[in-house]
């Protein structure tokens, strides 16, 4: 948009196209941080995935999706391969022995960080 005058009828108009003009600006940098964040995410959980001696499996089975893909906007979601097992070895589970495993937490603290980072990459692009 450019500094010219507007009258008074223009007024609304103007002020819509500027700010169209800057969604269309923060929506590209809102994908990119959602991008961004994401492969932190993935990267942060296979690096703190428990890990048996032999394989490597679970932790290579993390990948992301993305959801819902607009013009002003993107979801993803980071997510194993392996459904029902993220969850077993964040909680804890029951044994076929008895007693239970212990919980391995390495989901939580990755979305911990990644959420702080996401909001930082989003303030950036809104400041820009």
């Amino acid at each position: 948009m450019s500094s010219s005058k507007v009258s008074v009828d223009e007024f609304a108009s103007a002020i819509m196209e500027g700010l169209i003009e800057y969604r269309d600006l923060v929506a590209e940098d809102m994908k990119a941080a959602v991008d961004k964040t994401t492969k932190e995410i993935r990267k942060q959980i296979k690096a703190n995935a428990p890990r048996r001696p032999k394989g490597g499996k679970y932790a290579k089975s993390w990948s992301i999706k993305n959801l819902d893909d607009t013009s002003t906007g993107r979801t993803a979601v980071v997510y194993s391969r392996q459904p029902g097992l993220p969850h077993l070895l964040e909680k804890g589970h029951a044994l076929r022995q008895g007693g239970r495993a212990g919980a391995h937490v390495h989901i939580a603290p990755a979305e911990e960080a990644g959420i702080k980072m996401f909001e930082k990459e989003i303030e950036k692009a809104i400041k820009q």
